[in-house]
């Protein structure tokens, strides 16, 4: 062979050894019968345990990062499912919580409005159900503003009840809507009478009485006979309120020396805050017939003079 040149011819066989071939058979030949006797004669048994045993660490060794990656996964995948059933759980409860609410308020409603139908059949007064809208915008005023004016037959005037007594009057009246002063307004003022003693008074406003509103029994002496609990009715001598109907109760009397009134404190028997449903009845003066005017007699012919 020339110098610097490369052999490319294979070696001979005892160097080579034997091809891939012959190596595949014998393998091959050799698995079978191990196959074979393992399964006839259980040859391989203990070999496999040995192995087993000696290689159960490292298994377990590797295992454990599989193991927690799927634990993790299900921990993270349970804290999902456990959030999205907390947030539907608190959808839900928010949802049967409105509906409780409105149905507390239905139910409310239809009592108070069970009460106004027993209260309008009640009454010998021509009344007409109405709305309260809203409260005015007037922080100094205490009035509110009915769904019914002028093309509902609301008149100026008008007492206004709830299902437990005398609400206010309409003190302006407008095409579609109209508004209503509250008992407890500064600038209103009812007469009243005294169930238990029959006594008449007049009852005013107070706005500050209670921080919710409330009513005052003035000009009443120093040893008038008002106890706390007296109930206080219209007495119907104003022409525009019907005669008992509920007003108020007196809650607290204060008689000094050194005045010659007392301070007669009542609060309102209807919803002054809140009132929802309400009766509009026809001012007295409404109800009253006119007086029939005396018929004159006709005066007399005078008589011709005889001749």
């Amino acid at each position: 062979m020339p110098l610097g040149t490369l052999e490319r011819s294979a070696p001979p066989f005892f160097k080579q050894g034997p091809s891939a071939l012959s190596r595949l058979a014998v393998y091959s030949a050799l698995a079978l019968f191990l196959m074979v006797a393992d399964a006839r004669f259980q040859l391989t048994g203990p070999f496999r345990q040995a192995v087993g045993t000696v290689l159960y660490p490292v298994q377990w060794l590797m295992l454990k990062p599989v193991e927690m990656a799927g634990h993790s996964s299900d921990y993270f995948q349970s804290l999902t499912t456990a959030q999205q059933e907390l947030d539907d759980a608190r959808k839900k409860m928010t949802v049967m919580g409105q509906r409780a609410t409105q149905a507390e308020q239905l139910a409310l409603e239809n009592t108070r409005l069970r009460q106004l139908l027993a209260l309008r059949e009640r009454l010998e007064t021509p009344a007409q159900a109405a709305e309260v809208i809203y409260d005015t915008a007037d922080p100094y005023t205490r009035r509110v503003v009915l769904d019914r004016g002028q093309m509902g037959g609301v008149e100026l005037g008008s007492p206004v009840m709830d299902e437990a007594g005398v609400l206010g009057q309409v003190t302006r009246v407008f095409p579609l809507v109209s508004e209503v002063t509250l008992l407890v307004d500064r600038d209103q003022a009812i007469p009243v009478l005294n169930i238990r003693t029959g006594a008449r008074g007049v009852a005013y406003g107070d706005p500050v009485a209670g921080h919710g509103g409330g009513m005052e029994l003035r000009f009443m002496p120093a040893n008038a006979d008002v106890r706390e609990d007296d109930l206080l009715t219209t007495s119907g001598v104003d022409g525009l309120y019907p005669s008992g109907l509920p007003v108020a109760k007196v809650v607290r009397v204060e008689r000094r020396a050194d005045s010659a009134f007392a301070r007669i404190y009542c609060v309102p028997l209807a919803q002054v805050q809140g009132a929802r449903h309400v009766v509009v009845l026809k001012p007295l003066a409404d109800n009253v017939l006119p007086r029939p005017e005396p018929a004159h007699p006709a005066p007399a012919k005078r008589g011709t003079r005889k001749g």
